[in-house]
């Protein structure tokens, strides 16, 4: 009798091995997919949970992480002085009322200027500032900056002005471990934030952009002047305060 040979097609075991590659790229396929919707689903998520719950900083959480130092006492924006509100919008969004998020106009003219050779300057808004606090990395870069747009306009649709504004300044940065206003009036002039004055909240908001490098309680020349132009344009700002303090 003929032997029968066996049918051709590789080695002995290519085939399991085969599909044993294919399983294993399937899975890691689906495990990525999954990662991907769950990174797309937090911060819509987070930003529900936000709206009732105090939430922290991600620049908080790196500082837990490494049990280093941290003050933040949460507090209503009812206990914040209306001083503060007034010079914290002025300085760092004079449109927070108006926009949807972002001042498209300003991003415009950044790129502009990037494109022409220029430094680019700011152009966040609070939003987009509160969205950076809470979702990504301290470090400046352009796949930051265009991660915070979606982001802003995501909280800009979700949470009332209010609450976004109670959000950031209640997680701002004011110094080393120092977050919040509340912190921030306690650590610079030993009082709650509801009490500060018009200057002591100039002071404050003109620290924002460097607050690690700038010190309210002691400003120097260049800061006081800072602070001195920002309660000038607090005074002549107009009804900018509305959706927040009401008219």
């Amino acid at each position: 009798m003929a032997k029968v040979k066996p049918a051709s097609g590789g080695r002995p075991g290519s085939g399991k091995t085969s599909g044993g590659k294919r399983g294993f790229w399937g899975l890691l396929r689906r495990r990525l997919l999954q990662l991907v919707l769950i990174l797309l689903l937090l911060p819509p998520v987070l930003t529900v949970i936000y709206s009732v719950v105090p939430p922290v900083s991600t620049l908080m959480i790196g500082r837990y992480v490494q049990f280093l130092w941290v003050d933040r006492q949460w507090v209503p924006l009812e206990a914040i002085s209306p001083n503060l509100v007034r010079s914290v919008i002025t300085s760092e969004d004079s449109g927070f009322c108006e926009n949807d998020g972002v001042e498209w106009d300003a991003l415009q003219d950044q790129v502009e200027a990037l494109s022409e050779g220029e430094r680019p300057r700011g152009a966040s808004t609070i939003t987009m500032q509160t969205a950076k606090n809470l979702f990504l990395w301290g470090e400046r870069s352009y796949i930051r900056k265009g991660l915070e747009l979606p982001l802003a306009l995501m909280l800009d649709a979700i949470l009332t002005k209010k609450r976004i504004l109670e959000i950031y300044l209640n997680i701002a940065e004011w110094g080393e471990g120092i977050f919040g206003a509340e912190a921030a009036a306690q650590a610079w002039f030993g009082k709650p934030a509801r009490d500060l004055t018009r200057t002591e909240a100039a002071r404050l908001a003109t620290s924002l952009p460097n607050p690690l490098g700038r010190n309210p309680a002691k400003p120097s020349n260049g800061h006081r002047r800072l602070a001195a132009t920002n309660l000038a344009r607090v005074n002549g700002a107009g009804p900018i305060f509305g959706c927040v303090l009401g008219k």
